[in-house]
Parts: structure tokens; C-alpha cells; sequence
């Protein structure tokens, strides 16, 4: 038994002493680009350069923002006339199809963005479309945000009572 993990060890030694390099080399006969430097050190010191090892780097994983559910949910209860398309609850965004409100005439779309934990204005940025491509007015999207505002600040208030 002693003697297999000494061979395992001297195995395991090899191994590694394999990976490192040999500084005490003769430079290789690579030849130089036109900026004077060499291919491989240049494909090295490349930022755009991936390996294997960055699959465990999470400082370039994507940003997640924390997303008020007091928002999260007036935006769905306010826009409920409008068909969901894509949710994404980890950026914030929630997409709809079109739809026309109640006693409206008009199809609209609207996308939603929660960007802030924060129950404020500052959080909530509401985008609307309509089906004909007319603008939508600046009015109609402010009582959009206000709406789901106002709708955010009732459902806190009810949770608090509990």
C-alpha cells in the first residue's frame, strides 16, 4: 500500500512540474508581427481571450437588479387587460402584447421596467406602442406609471396590516 501512494505521488509531481514553464529556454523562433511583437504573446495578453477557468469567474456574470414586488405585481395587476409575452423577473422587464383597454379603442403594447428596489417613480419606466405606430402620448404613459404607482403603494400597505 506505502508503496503505490509514494508511485502516486511521484505520478501526481511529474504532472504538475509538466504545466509550469521553462524560463531558462531559448526564446522560440516565432516570428515577430508588424507591431514587433509576437503572435502567441499577443493571443495571450488578448482581452477578449477566453478559457475554460471562466466559466467559474462571476465577476463578468450578468448583472441582476433587485426588483420591488410591490411593483412587480401592480405592474401585472394594472396591465392585466394586455396579454404577458416575456417576463424576466431577475432584470425587471416585463413585455406585453397588444391589447385594447377597457372602453378604449385603441390596441396598445406596453413594456415595463423595474429597475430599483426602491417604491418610487425613479424605479418604474413604462414604454407603450400602439398597433398603428401613432405616438403615444406623454400624458397617457405618466397615468400609466401613476397607476401602477398608486396600485404598488396599496398592495404595501395592505401586506403591513398582516
Amino acid at each position: 500500500m506505502r508503496l503505490q501512494t509514494i508511485f502516486g505521488l511521484i505520478i501526481v509531481t511529474a504532472a504538475v512540474s509538466a504545466c509550469g514553464q521553462n524560463r531558462n529556454a531559448e526564446p522560440s523562433a516565432t516570428p515577430l508581427n508588424v507591431d514587433g511583437g509576437r503572435s502567441d504573446e499577443r493571443e495571450l495578453n488578448d482581452p477578449n481571450r477566453s478559457t475554460i477557468w471562466d466559466v467559474f469567474n462571476t465577476a463578468d456574470a450578468e448583472q441582476v437588479t433587485n426588483v420591488n414586488r410591490y411593483l412587480w405585481a401592480a405592474s401585472l395587476d394594472v396591465l392585466n387587460f394586455l396579454p404577458v409575452q416575456e417576463v424576466d423577473p431577475f432584470t425587471g422587464v416585463i413585455v406585453t402584447g397588444y391589447g385594447t383597454p377597457p372602453g378604449g379603442g385603441r390596441q396598445y403594447r406596453a413594456t415595463v421596467h423595474i429597475s430599483d428596489p426602491a417604491l418610487a417613480a425613479r424605479s418604474l419606466s413604462v414604454a407603450l406602442q400602439t398597433s398603428g405606430g401613432a405616438p403615444v402620448s406623454a400624458a397617457t404613459t405618466r397615468a400609466i406609471e401613476d397607476a401602477i404607482l398608486s396600485r404598488a403603494r396599496q398592495l404595501r400597505i395592505a401586506d403591513n396590516k398582516l
